[in-house]
């Protein structure tokens, strides 16, 4: 086995008698440094110290690679990935979705262009990148997103002197696409879900992610906001609880979050309070222990050996203490799958497996049943859009701007739908 290269550098000689600085950078390319002045003379070893202190704020900086002319995109992509990990982190100390958005976004851009100097990517290559975005059938607010982070990443490498600073000027000549002039299709505006739909997809959910629905019913409050109650964040001393999430949408801004919690919200809550303070109130782990122990055919020895032996072989991932916002949507998905399940022959027939019934599928039918489940699926974020839809109808714009937690009222009007009904009230009398 190879010895490990080391991260820091060490002061050697050169054979031209000058000192020489050498190290393995975290994107593994071996690097190196002319320092000035001979070898042990006070310039060089104070050119020395000065690396050291530059290296400890930016550790991709400084030197060349020893066995080519410059980095690849490769290298560079690896290096703001590394970065990515570190600095978008939440209080809890857990990566971000950012992470997962940047990771999405570099690795098509590393199948494509990962071998190319990193120099050398310019604005036609972006294009290209982004053209792929197309052809996968993104839509066009995604594919500025990602195309953005991109630029980022090269704008990032540019401030630690991996690339030089007309890398990223060249990309920034790329503009973004404009809605009616470029192939890539649009969404649809979020709006709000209606009641009867939500409350047919209840009975299919288990309690705490019927918890985190009613939660956001009554408050109005973001999914991963919902996920995130606690008691230690909640302040009970007043006949309205004021909920505080520790991390939110906008807590790297410094903005700060308070939710309020009335009486109803606050029933829904008592039912998931535990001895600690610290417990998250709706909690996969809890879910699963109550479904256990609410099993009712018993767990036979030779039953038990045999989940322990394939537990061995395939260990069943642990659930976690709290749902994500990924998580939640999952088991709305799944519970709008059950509530709404598609008609013959796209449905999966009794006693067939899920891999027999993907199989038996023809293409056209497995469109249609995407159609099926893309039309009969809601996801938590529209429950937001009618707390604020119903709020700003009986209240107020005002008021459903305060209860959302927004700093500017236009953004209010994208959750809250329009009042309709005043609307023709106001053009019959007028009109």
């Amino acid at each position: 086995m190879p010895r490990p290269r080391n991260s820091i550098p060490s002061y050697l000689p050169h054979q031209s008698g000058r000192a020489r600085a050498v190290w393995t950078d975290s994107t593994a390319t071996r690097r190196f440094k002319l320092l000035p002045g001979p070898f042990e003379s006070p310039e060089s070893r104070a050119a020395f110290a000065r690396l050291l202190l530059e290296l400890d704020v930016a550790p991709h900086h400084g030197g060349q690679p020893a066995d080519s002319g410059g980095l690849t995109v490769n290298e560079i992509l690896l290096a703001y990935l590394r970065h990515a990990e570190l600095h978008y982190r939440g209080p809890d100390g857990l990566p971000t979705d950012e992470v997962r958005h940047v990771k999405a976004a570099c690795r098509h851009v590393r199948e494509l262009y990962g071998t190319a100097l990193a120099v050398e990517f310019g604005p036609l290559a972006l294009k290209a990148v982004r053209q792929r975005f197309v052809v996968l059938g993104w839509c066009r607010k995604t594919i500025n997103a990602r195309v953005e982070r991109i630029r980022r990443a090269f704008r990032w490498a540019v401030g630690e002197e991996l690339i030089p600073p007309s890398v990223h000027q060249a990309l920034a000549a790329v503009t973004g696409l404009q809605r009616g002039r470029t192939p890539a299709r649009e969404t649809e505006p979020i709006g709000p879900v209606d009641d009867p739909t939500v409350d047919a997809t209840l009975p299919h959910l288990n309690r705490h992610v019927r918890g985190l629905v009613e939660f956001q019913r009554l408050t109005g409050c973001r999914p991963g906001e919902a996920c995130r109650v606690r008691r230690t964040d909640l302040d009970t001393g007043g006949p309205v609880w004021l909920y505080r999430p520790a991390q939110h949408k906008g807590s790297w801004r410094g903005r700060p979050r308070t939710i309020a919690v009335g009486p109803k919200a606050q029933a829904l809550l008592r039912e998931y309070f535990t001895p600690s303070l610290a417990d998250y109130l709706f909690s996969p782990r809890r879910a699963v222990d109550e479904r256990s122990a609410e099993r009712k055919t018993p767990r036979y020895p030779s039953h038990m050996a045999r989940n322990a032996k394939k537990r061995k072989a395939k260990p069943r991932r642990a659930p976690k203490e709290r749902y994500t916002r990924l998580s939640y949507g999952t088991a709305v998905d799944r519970a709008c799958d059950k509530a709404f399940p598609p008609p013959p022959p796209l449905c999966q027939e009794l006693g067939e497996s899920a891999t027999k019934w993907r199989k038996r599928l023809t293409a056209d039918q497995r469109a249609e049943l995407k159609a099926w489940r893309k039309a009969h699926r809601w996801h938590p974020n529209q429950l937001r859009h009618s707390f604020a839809t119903r709020v700003r109808k009986e209240h107020g714009l005002e008021a459903a701007q305060v209860l959302l937690g927004h700093a500017k009222a236009d953004v209010t009007q994208v959750y809250a739908e329009r009042d309709l009904d005043l609307a023709v009230s106001v053009a019959a009398k007028i009109g």
